[in-house]
């Protein structure tokens, strides 16, 4: 199987997991993390969807499954160790025309769940299409290793750079070899290593005067100024 790979928008899009146990409860969480809007359908649900659910996070229905549980989502996923419930979920959601996952079966999927390292706004991936699970499991692993923090310190400066170089309007074909000799330089060693008089020579040296990460980071999302 050759899967297209598609990072997909979930924003405020209606998203159903079926299953409330402990895969259930990272499905959940993954959407809620990626802005779904999601409702949990389960007889049974782990403490932590309980209290997603009294937060408002999710909607939790505790009931059996039924198919008009689907109308109006965007997206399934079942998460229950009933195979027939599964392929029940799988039948409904492909007459309705519902993207539909289930875990641990690829072959009843129209879309699979990569591995998936974090950093900020760097997103990695790791698929093998289904065939191994612990080798994808493996090489995040070894990706979070060389992908550390100062990632996300490095995109968030690039974002505010790029942002800043826009509204003062500079033609946007000139950005290209500014980004090449940031991107080429010892910035993420140097953020790594604590190094912000470093980091400022060179943002003044590529940029001019007036450049310096602290204030270009002050509206960041992840940076903590530390």
């Amino acid at each position: 199987m050759n899967y297209f790979p598609i990072q997909l928008d979930i924003r405020d899009r209606r998203c159903l997991v079926v299953g409330g146990g402990g895969v259930g409860t990272r499905k959940a969480r993954s959407l809620i993390a990626c802005g779904g809007r999601v409702t949990v359908v389960s007889p049974t649900a782990t403490g932590e969807l309980q209290d997603l659910a009294a937060t408002g996070a999710l909607t939790l229905v505790q009931r059996e499954y039924a198919g008009d549980d689907l109308q109006g989502m965007f997206l399934v996923m079942g998460a229950t160790d009933d195979e027939m419930l599964n392929r029940r979920i799988r039948t409904d959601a492909g007459r309705l025309r519902i993207l539909c996952n289930i875990a641990d079966r690829p072959e009843q999927c129209d879309f699979i769940l990569p591995a998936v390292i974090e950093r900020g706004d760097l997103v990695v991936t790791v698929s093998t299409s289904g065939r191994s699970p612990a080798l994808a499991k493996k090489l995040r692993q070894d990706l979070q290793a060389q992908f550390g923090d100062e990632y996300t310190v490095f995109l968030d400066l690039m974002g505010a750079i790029r942002k800043r170089l826009l509204a003062e309007a500079h033609a946007p074909e000139a950005h290209k070899p500014i980004f090449e000799r940031l991107v080429h330089s010892d910035m993420l060693a140097w953020i790594r290593e604590g190094r912000r008089n470093d980091i400022d020579r060179l943002l003044a040296e590529i940029l001019g005067d007036g450049w310096r990460a602290d204030d270009l980071l002050a509206t960041s999302r992840y940076y903590s100024g530390k």
